[in-house]
């Protein structure tokens, strides 16, 4: 005797699609200033102060220039996917959006029992939406001049596990073995050879 459990792994695989396409939306990177980046601006400052401004502003842009030098590392903002990913980010919705489509639809059907291939696509889906993520991880978006750098935020973590669970929800078990009558029968046939009875 089978149980059908198709229908959860399904479910998975819908949730993931879900949260891989929350994600995109999300913060991918958090952008700080390097050393470049400070050193870039206090020169424009100082050149702007000495070539328009007073003794005045001169003297303010030297304030501003030592707070600049805390700032170097720390975080000032964040991207999103949709912001900064101009390719990636419209793969990995279709990706989300496919895969939601194949686990929901047969989910839809009036039939209780759902197809053996239901949610097979949802696999590769997965899979190629973890590679893009992955490799954005490792290598994330390098801005022009060197002035900012990039750093990872929750986003890619959750768009990962989204397409770890739309693999999962794939590779489900579509059936759950119960324990038969040729089990019993077994039993039956040691009693038999044993002479020991349940009832002895």
């Amino acid at each position: 005797m089978t149980g059908d459990r198709s229908r959860y792994g399904l479910l998975v695989s819908a949730l993931g699609a879900i949260l891989l396409a929350v994600a995109v939306f999300l913060p991918w990177y958090g952008i700080s200033l390097t050393s470049t980046g400070i050193s870039f601006v206090q020169q424009l400052g100082t050149q702007f102060a000495n070539q328009f401004g007073n003794a005045t502003l001169q003297s303010y842009v030297g304030e501003l220039h030592g707070s600049l030098n805390g700032l170097a590392g720390q975080q000032l903002g964040a991207v999103s996917a949709h912001q900064v990913l101009k390719d990636s980010n419209i793969l990995l919705l279709a990706l989300a959006g496919l895969a939601l489509l194949d686990a929901l639809f047969p989910l839809a059907r009036a039939a209780t029992a759902v197809p053996d291939g239901a949610g097979g696509a949802v696999v590769l889906l997965g899979g190629i939406a973890c590679a893009c993520i992955l490799f954005r991880m490792i290598e994330p978006p390098t801005p022009a001049g060197g002035f900012v750098e990039l750093s990872l935020r929750e986003g890619p973590w959750l768009a990962l596990l989204g397409s770890l669970l739309m693999i999962v929800g794939g590779l489900w078990p579509r059936t759950l073995s119960l324990p038969s009558s040729s089990s019993t029968g077994g039993m039956d046939l040691w009693s038999s050879l044993s002479g020991w009875t349940p009832e002895s």
